[in-house]
């Protein structure tokens, strides 16, 4: 197989009523981690879809490099349980 982006599925930002205060950016947590095939002639950008067929443009390219840590699974174990089921059944064949 060639190389793979690791991408997380965000979840949605919940609507709500602004505090006093300055602004916060708070971080929307990951909901599915993904592998996507890179993108035709290049070794780091995203192709257009999830090995499960998702549409990787609302998803966010993870700093983990599958390629960097031989012997690791193709996901960072911090998220384990959030790995996408199809997408795994996918590298593992």
């Amino acid at each position: 197989m060639s190389e793979i982006v690791v991408v997380y599925e965000l979840d949605r930002p919940v609507a709500t009523r602004p505090a006093p205060g300055p602004a916060g950016g708070g971080q929307r947590s990951v909901r599915r981690v993904h592998a996507a095939p890179t993108a035709p002639g290049s070794r780091t950008a995203t192709g257009p879809r999830t090995l499960c067929g998702k549409d990787t443009f609302a998803m966010e390219t993870a700093p983990w490099k599958p390629s960097e840590h031989p012997g690791a699974p193709w996901y960072p174990a911090e998220y384990r349980s959030v790995v996408c089921p199809d997408c795994d059944a996918v590298i593992e064949t």
